[in-house]
């Protein structure tokens, strides 16, 4: 019998690579249309997952993919945000 646990894995909407959700960040758009960083993954509203790694931050950024993805206008600082959030992560 199969006692190990599954991973859930999530698609990069930059890449399109599937990996573990802790390889990756959700950010999340409320009902309110506010766009957020969710790093428990259980925020309500439309979720997008993105490989926490700079170069696949700025390539959503680059290609406006989250945007597209929410249907939300991202902010500037969302993504500035995610690259000390991945910053601090390969320190770790």
């Amino acid at each position: 019998m199969n006692d190990r646990k599954k991973i859930p894995l999530r698609k990069c909407v930059a890449t399109g690579e599937m990996k573990s959700k802790k390889e990756m960040v959700r950010i999340v758009r409320s009902a309110e249309g506010d766009v957020s960083i969710d790093l428990t993954g259980k925020k309500n509203g439309r979720g997008a997952y993105l490989t926490l790694d700079k170069e696949c931050i700025l390539l959503a950024k680059k290609k406006n993919i989250l945007s597209n993805q929410l249907k939300a206008q991202i902010d500037q600082s969302l993504y500035e945000e995610l690259l000390q959030l991945a910053e601090t992560e390969r320190r770790a």
